[in-house]
């Protein structure tokens, strides 16, 4: 590959010196951070030789060249360009900087809700079957000691997140706003102290406590927040902005006790007295206006939501939608709109099934069959993406199938007793209406599979090669002929840890398999060593990936977390260089693995081989629990 001539393709099609704003690259990906939009042609850009896929997210431009091929066409790039050397961290602040406000406010939303997902998610799994439980004892449908301590005990466990929902969203925006997560926990904790009326009384006590503000101007009510998202958010970046500013002027020597005090102190008072009562109207509003659209009359409002909810997971947006579940949650005691959101996602999921088993093209249905398994479990991006999106017609099915599968939920009034999880999964969810949900998922996924299948797909006519490409395939084929090996050879276990198939992995550019087949490995311990005897052909400066290069030219990708080059080297610590030989089982890179946890990335490790298309097999021959140094994949020429 001419790495000079790949850079400059990219810098002509991007909109070339004028349009660029930063660059800089991870394991995989070339990241730009461009002006304008539409003067980049990224479908000409995805045509360029060694370019494995190409999208927007989080304001970048984000360029898939593989392993060890970033850094050759990064370097040669900023030779191309001009530009000089930036820092993930730069490069995220211009790509922000590039944002509108609406997007920035989807990002920050993310930012929030994304790290408190596990737990919301657990309360209302336990929720679900508690609610699932009762509702069988008190029908008689099964004998079982209530009073015990396993089932008192569960139902304490079941809403305890969201009892406390206020501390949980109040400290992660304390740190998606840059403040201290900590005095984010207190303001928190002051919007539901005990010394409040709790929210949930009011309605059945109606208001028991008025307080004088502003020195008589008017009264508030002392009702404390809990079930609440918007105003712990603003009360949260009030306090940040107080903080941030006050850390400027304050002497050092006064910085520690100051700061805090005048910080909690201001934005306590500000939050019982305007913040509060102002965003709890506009919240309810909100949620009122959700809930009169999804209950239109024949379910219309919700047949327009299912069909546009994938839309806005390819625009990037459908995070907002856990303040309307949280909100729904903690108004009706039910989320109206999970099921939408789970029929849209099974919809995507079904279509891009009806591809998978229609096509005769084998790298298609590679790539579509395990995409659409994902999608049934709720993670969509691959199927999506990496194939509807692609093709179109699938991607319109679902949407329809989706809308579908909403009505139904919509006429049903199917609820759901937390958020976090949907597709197949979902139904635990719902389980005081599952036979509701089944058949909503049995609408969503046959009207999306008939109609791809019908209309939706179908394989492109194989077209005549020139003479030139036929000589380019078989030098290919004599070239790959004198490469390999005619043993199988062996990829072993790089760390410890539990074995899950590529597509579950939880980023959907590994899922895809368009960096390659492999696995993710969920690990136990936080120790990478070499799978095989090689070189290392590419290392990050953030510590968190390496390439390595081994028997039979293989060229594998051992990447330590999803995003966590985001946390920019901290804790990670790489023991190998650039061109160094290494021995099967030496240790490449040590990682926090606790760290990486709190900072609220998944820890699972992905093990690809990025050539796993030069090669006749591919196989995984180990999941679940692996040791280090196990078998795992199996390759051969």
């Amino acid at each position: 590959m001419d790495y000079r001539k790949v850079a400059e393709e990219i810098y002509d099609k991007v909109g070339k010196k004028e349009n660029l704003v930063s660059a800089a690259h991870c394991a995989t990906r070339l990241r730009l951070v461009i002006g304008d939009n539409e003067k980049c042609d990224s479908k000409a850009v995805e045509e360029i030789e060694g370019v494995k896929g190409v999208f927007f997210a989080s304001g970048q431009l984000q360029i898939i060249l593989g392993t060890g091929t970033v850094n050759k066409v990064y370097d040669e790039f900023l030779q191309v360009s001009g530009l000089s050397a930036a820092t993930k961290a730069e490069v995220k602040q211009a790509a922000a900087a590039q944002q509108n406000i609406f997007k920035r406010a989807i990002k920050t939303l993310g930012d929030i809700f994304v790290p408190i997902i596990p737990a919301i998610v657990a309360s209302g799994f336990l929720m679900g079957i508690m609610e699932a439980l009762n509702f069988m004892v008190n029908n008689g449908f099964l004998s079982i000691d209530t009073s015990g301590s396993i089932f008192v005990f569960a139902n304490l466990f079941s809403n305890v997140a969201y009892t406390f929902l206020p501390i949980l969203i109040a400290y992660s925006a304390a740190k998606a706003f840059g403040g201290n997560p900590y005095l984010g926990a207190v303001i928190g904790m002051l919007m539901i102290h005990p010394n409040l009326q709790n929210a949930w009384t009011v309605a059945t006590e109606g208001v028991q406590v008025r307080q004088s503000v502003w020195f008589g101007l008017y009264e508030i009510d002392l009702i404390g927040y809990q079930g609440h998202v918007i105003p712990v958010i603003i009360a949260v970046w009030v306090m940040c902005f107080i903080e941030k500013r006050l850390h400027k002027v304050v002497p050092e020597m006064f910085d520690l006790f100051v700061t805090p005090l005048v910080s909690v102190f201001v934005t306590g008072y500000l939050t019982y007295s305007i913040i509060g009562p102002v965003f709890v109207v506009i919240e309810n509003s909100i949620i009122d206006g959700i809930q009169w659209l999804i209950a239109l009359p024949l379910g219309i409002g919700s047949f327009i939501m299912g069909a546009f909810y994938a839309p806005t997971v390819v625009a990037g947006i459908h995070h907002m939608y856990t303040i309307i579940d949280v909100g729904q949650l903690a108004k009706y005691g039910v989320t109206y709109w999970l099921p939408l959101a789970s029929a849209a996602n099974l919809a995507q999921g079904a279509a891009t099934l009806a591809v998978a088993l229609k096509t005769k093209n084998k790298k298609t249905k590679s790539m579509a069959l395990p995409s659409a398994f994902s999608a049934f479990m709720g993670i969509t991006e691959p199927a999506i993406f990496g194939v509807n999106m692609r093709y179109f017609k699938p991607f319109i099915c679902g949407c329809i199938g989706g809308a579908c599968g909403a009505l139904f939920a919509s006429i049903t009034q199917l609820g759901a007793s937390g958020t976090g999880v949907t597709g197949l999964f979902g139904v635990l969810l719902c389980l005081s209406m599952p036979v509701q949900y089944i058949l909503m998922m049995v609408i969503s996924v046959g009207v999306a599979f008939v109609l791809t299948w019908m209309f939706g797909y179908k394989d492109e006519e194989p077209q005549a090669k020139k003479e030139p490409e036929q000589k380019e395939t078989a030098v290919a084929a004599e070239t790959a002929e004198a490469v390999s090996e005619s043993a199988e050879t062996v990829i072993y276990a790089p760390v410890q840890g539990n074995v899950i198939p590529r597509e579950s992995i939880p980023d959907e550019t590994f899922a895809s398999g368009v960096l390659g087949d492999g696995v993710g490995i969920e690990p136990e311990t936080g120790e990478v060593v070499a799978p095989y005897d090689g070189e290392i052909s590419s290392v990050t400066d953030t510590c968190h990936a390496v390439g390595i290069t081994g028997p039979g030219a293989m060229e594998l990708l051992i990447h330590v977390g999803v995003d966590t080059v985001k946390m920019n080297g901290d804790g990670f610590k790489l023991l190998v260089a650039e061109g160094e030989k290494v021995k099967k089982g030496q240790k490449l890179i040590e990682f926090d693995i606790e760290k990486i946890k709190a900072a609220g990335f998944s820890t699972t490790v992905a093990v690809l081989l990025t050539n796993s298309d030069e090669y006749q097999k591919c196989e995984v021959v180990k999941t679940g629990a692996v040791k280090q140094m196990e078998r795992v994949i199996a390759v051969e020429a």
